[in-house]
This record gives C-alpha cells, structure tokens and sequence, in this order.
C-alpha cells in the first residue's frame, strides 16, 4: 500500500505545485474564500468525492465512500484562509491580491488535503470505511472549525488528522507532539473605572491610569508567584486606552489583552483568579472594574493512538531521518482544537524549511516554503488514513 501511495504522490507531485501555486496567488480572507472553495470543490468532484459546498458557512465537505465494512469515519482537516499581509517574496507566483497574503501556509495544507484525497480515491481498492475531508474557512480568526461543527461535519465521525506547516523544521521531515500541541487563547478585556480630578489634586481623586497600572504589574508578578511553573500561563496586555487630556485624573482605563495556558485546568481556572487579582488592587484605592474574559479555542490535545498512527506512517514512509519528535508545545493557537472535542486525533507539523538559506517565520511577509514537502505531507497523511482501518477502535479511543 505505501509503495502504491508513494508512487501516485510521485506521479501527481507537478500537479500538486500547480495547485499550491494558484492558491498561493489567489489568497483570500477569512470567511471570504468564495473562489478557494469553489476551486477546491471542482477538484474534489473530479476525484469522484461526494461534494457539499457551503458547510461552516464558506467550508467544503467531501466524503470518499469506503467498503463500508468498518462504520468508523476518518476526517482530514485541512484551512483555507490568507492572511491581512502584503507579500515581500518576490515570487513570479505571489499574490495578485494587494494586503492579502498565505503567510501561514494555508495554501500548503490545502494543497496537502486535495493531494490524500487523490492518492485515496485512485488506490484501486475502497478503504474499509468513509473519509470526509473538510476544507475550512476562517482558522486564522478561530471561527471556522465551530462553523463547520454547527453545519454538522463532525457527525458520526471517529478520528480526525490535521496537518499544519512548520518553517523551522526541514522539508522532509514530519513533526511530532505527543500531548499539547498548541494553546488555549483567550480574549481579556479589564476596566477600571475610578473618579475624575485635577491633576494638581490627586488626593481628590481615584486614578484610573495609576490603578490600571498596578493592576498589569500585580498580574505579571502572581503569575510567577501563585501559578504551577510547569503548566505556563501567558498574559499580555496588549493595547491601553483611557484619559482625557495631561492635567485630568483619569476617571476610566480600558486594558485589553489575551491569556495563553496549555492545560485546561489552568484554563478553566483563569477567569477567577485574574478577577481576584484585579479586585485585591482595585478595592484599598476605592476603584471599581469590570472584566470581560472571552474564552477563546482550548489547546491542542494530540491523542496517543492517533499520534502514533501519524509518527508509524511517517517513520515507514521516510525512515527515522524523516521523523522529529516536538518535546516543547507552542502558545500559538489552533481551532483544530475545537474538532478535538468531538473526535480523537492528531495535528502534525510538516517540516517546509529550506536547508541551505534563511527561513522566514510564520505571518512574514517573505514566508516561503519549500514545496517538496507536499509530497511529504500527502504521503504522510494518506498513509495514516490507510493505517486507521487497521487500528482497533478501543485502542483508537484509549
């Protein structure tokens, strides 16, 4: 079987660039990848694929029927979205959309998702159960994934597999996490509301911009001092309004920032202990606040059996030099999370990193990829896909 995938992904590899390419070219935003999606629709429907458009509001489901000897079903998740991001590559196939770019990489994980679903459906034989490939808008604003489950692309499903590019390991090589992946990322938005005085008379007053202060200081120390330095927890305050004019004691600051943590306990407890912060600051001073604290999407949680079944396929297709295992998880985040809570499955990096020059980060505007990783990935996830069937469903949910 892996010989049969990897001689397809061979054979289909130029046109697997020609796609990366188009889509590279013709970037869109989130929630606004009309075209892309009719685009990747038309492939999927060559391939024999039963089709929905419009699933998740601008998303693509597809389904490969199987045997239907096994009633378990496999979904390959893959995102479509550029980003708000002029491009500096100088590419004759950059983007043809001013301020709009792929700098994640999303046009490599939809390229990646067409690719397995050709190798798939052109393997000669059915695969004991169905594949449903779900082709995302919106990952980079978090909506996508909860738009997709609402229109109901996680019904009945079994086990999922993602994929995400990764600029720092070498094309040829898959990333491995076991656990963690990614983080939980929540939206904080604290007001202190105080009361308004000359500046000449602070003692007539309740300085908002001083109380605001005290108050990012105050969290940034207890984080250190009241949280598990093995389960980090990230706070940042990232844009600070308030005031009226130099002489004016402030009589209201809004501070506005996003709290990371990878465990959900930590998660779940946050909300409670930054409003018990703000108030033991707040309250000696005769301040008053209003937190709102906006959950975002969960961590990454890789399941075991899935994992394995991604590090096998990867390892038999490429041998340990093709293999990296992650020990550290990322505080970047990823609504794939959000499939997670219906399903067990896996996320893998996929190495696109050049080896002789300098690799530009993620969301840069002169982020490139080597495309041979394309084939790396498809092989990869079309190989795991196959290696699911042969998974017991106990172990899978273990």
């Amino acid at each position: 079987m892996l010989t049969r995938i990897k001689d397809l992904a061979a054979n289909l590899a130029p046109r697997l660039i020609e796609i990366r390419r188009h889509l590279h070219s013709h970037p869109e935003l989130s929630g606004q990848e009309f075209q892309t999606a009719a685009y990747v629709a038309g492939v999927l429907s060559s391939c024999g694929l039963q089709v929905k458009e419009g699933v998740g509001k601008v998303g693509v489901m597809a389904e490969l029927i199987g045997a239907g000897v096994d009633s378990r079903i496999l979904a390959i998740r893959t995102d479509m979205d550029a980003l708000p991001i002029s491009e500096r590559t100088g590419l004759e196939f950059a983007s043809r959309q001013p301020g709009i770019m792929h700098a994640c990489g999303h046009d490599v994980h939809t390229t990646v998702g067409l690719g397995t679903a050709m190798i798939l459906s052109q393997l000669g034989q059915p695969l004991p159960g169905n594949v449903r490939f779900l082709f995302q808008s919106a990952e980079e604003t978090a909506q996508g994934a909860r738009w997709m489950v609402q229109d109901g692309a996680m019904e009945k499903v079994t086990g999922i597999f993602s994929v995400h590019v990764f600029p720092t390991i070498s094309a040829g090589v898959v990333g491995v996490r076991y656990g963690s992946l990614t983080a939980a990322a929540d939206d904080l938005e604290i007001t202190i509301l105080g009361e308004s005085g000359h500046g000449a008379r602070p003692h007539e007053a309740v300085d908002a911009v001083w109380i605001a202060a005290q108050v990012i200081t105050t969290l940034q120390q207890a984080i250190s001092r009241t949280h598990n330095p093995l389960r980090p927890v990230v706070l940042t305050i990232g844009q600070i309004s308030g005031g009226r004019a130099p002489n004016v004691i402030a009589d209201r600051v809004k501070l506005l920032g996003t709290v990371r943590s990878l465990h959900p306990e930590t998660s779940e407890a946050l909300p409670n202990w930054i409003e018990r912060i703000v108030a033991s600051v707040c309250q000696p001073y005769g301040a008053r606040y209003q937190i709102n604290y906006r959950r975002g999407v969960p961590s990454v949680q890789n399941n075991m059996a899935m994992t394995q079944l991604i590090e096998s396929a990867a390892e038999e297709a490429w041998g340990s030099q093709g293999i990296q295992i992650i020990h550290e998880p990322s505080l970047g985040a990823e609504d794939f999370s959000v499939y997670l809570q219906y399903a067990p499955g896996s996320m893998f990096r996929l190495g696109v990193g050049f080896r002789d020059r300098h690799n530009y980060p993620l969301h840069h505007p002169q982020f490139e990829v080597d495309e041979s990783a394309i084939v790396t990935g498809v092989v990869t996830l079309a190989y795991a896909a196959c290696k699911y069937w042969q998974q017991s469903e106990h172990l899978l949910h273990a």
